[in-house]
């Protein structure tokens, strides 16, 4: 070992971001272990690297005691002082050692070390890369596929995208290119294991910020997204201009917009839907195509009816049921169509059904009014204190909703 080695470690430090001194240190620590392993010893044995020669010494060290328990790691004052005149009894002495083919062994470890060194720090910039990109969107390129896993090359590192994340529409085939959504990235022994997808509601929501300005502005949000990927989803957004259309923004200048999304999820259809606060017209608007006549909605229970004129009803239902479900999913109720006919049935049966649905509102409006004072007198100095850390809060209480909210990615 020489200047030259020095040099290297000092090009290791720059290019792959490999602390020097951390490597000489684990250079120290893995020779020592080589010389045990090689020479049989039991001595103590210390492994020096030279800083400024690049040579690398070893040592044998001795504890100073009146009297000697074990041989290999102490000795007498009278055998310390035949090694080192100034020894005391208490102190520790050293001896350099030059062991017969231990300059071989020094460098194959240190070579070792090296490498296994330069493996985890090339992990670590590929972990520390891609956690920021979680939640993102990447193109990558096919590597290859089998029966459980496509596996995608994204630069520094593979993607792997399971069966459950593959729309079942496309085929995938090695060298193809293809983008996909990061959904996690992990440390595990055989290095960071990131995960794709092609069917996660928030590849549609990056798609759409990359295709809709006002999205990506924020002037348009997007508020919530159903998806059955490579079939059919849903999406509904708001406006936070009153002067910008928030679905003609989306679906763009003759479709265009929507349709270069539609053609990377291989022909998925997107429906634009206009949120509303008002659940009821929220619900008729997530029904589209259909045409909904009225919805009766239970805020307690998140349940409603939402009417269809009888000709509607299969329109309103979906093929197998989808329209309705994506809807379902994109307002977080549960939505139970009828047709007018089936509806009048129930008029007739109950003539008192939609006071009824009118009495829960105003119950549900009563509750958020009640709810509100308190916030207010808890938010002023005399209301501190009113509750303690094991009081319910208003979330506690009316967090029993039956549909759990799609997770989209954070902006």
């Amino acid at each position: 070992m020489n200047a030259e080695f020095l040099a290297a470690l000092d090009v290791l430090e720059k290019e792959k971001g490999i602390n020097k001194e951390e490597l000489i240190e684990a250079i120290e620590s893995s020779i020592e272990q080589a010389y045990r392993k090689n020479y049989g010893s039991e001595q103590n044995v210390e492994v020096r690297f030279d800083r400024s020669s690049g040579e690398i010494q070893v040592y044998t060290t001795w504890l100073v005691v009146d009297e000697v328990m074990d041989p290999d790691k102490e000795k007498t004052l009278a055998e310390a002082l035949a090694i080192d005149e100034a020894a005391e009894i208490g102190q520790m002495i050293e001896k350099k050692i030059a062991p017969r083919h231990f300059g071989r062994i020094a460098a194959q470890n240190a070579k070792q070390m090296i490498y296994q060194k330069i493996k985890e720090q090339e992990r670590k910039n590929i972990y520390d890369t891609f956690i920021e990109r979680q939640d993102e969107v990447v193109t990558g390129k096919i590597d290859h596929v089998d029966r459980r896993m496509v596996y995608v090359d994204i630069g520094d590192a593979t993607g792997l995208m399971p069966l459950s994340e593959q729309i079942p529409t496309e085929h995938y085939k090695a060298g193809q290119r293809i983008r996909v959504y990061i959904t996690s990235v992990k440390e595990t022994s055989k290095g960071p294991e990131i995960m794709v997808s092609r069917t996660h509601s928030g590849l549609l929501k990056r798609l759409l910020e990359e295709e809709v300005p006002e999205i990506y502005d924020g002037v348009v949000d997007v508020e919530s997204i159903a998806r059955e990927a490579g079939s059919r989803s849903k999406i509904a957004v708001k406006s936070n201009d009153s002067t910008v259309d928030p679905v003609g923004s989306c679906v763009g200048y003759r479709g265009t917009r929507i349709q270069n999304i539609i053609d990377e999820l291989g022909g998925e259809k997107i429906d634009v839907i206009r949120y509303n606060e008002d659940i009821h017209e929220f619900i008729a608007n997530a029904l589209s195509p259909a045409n909904v006549i009225e919805v009766l909605a239970n805020p307690r229970d998140k349940q409603a009816y939402a009417v269809v004129d009888d000709f509607q009803f299969s329109l309103a239902i979906g093929k197998e049921g989808q329209n309705v479900r994506l809807a379902v999913r994109l307002t977080g109720w549960k939505i139970d169509i009828k047709s007018a006919s089936d509806f009048q049935a129930m008029l007739d049966e109950n003539p008192n059904l939609r006071e009824e649905f009118s009495q829960e509102k105003e119950t549900e409006k009563l509750v958020d009014d009640i709810l509100q004072e308190m916030d207010e007198v808890l938010s002023d100095d005399a209301g501190a204190g009113l509750l303690d850390d094991d009081s319910d809060t208003e979330t506690d209480v009316l967090a029993d909703d039956p549909i759990e909210a799609e997770t989209l990615p954070n902006d």
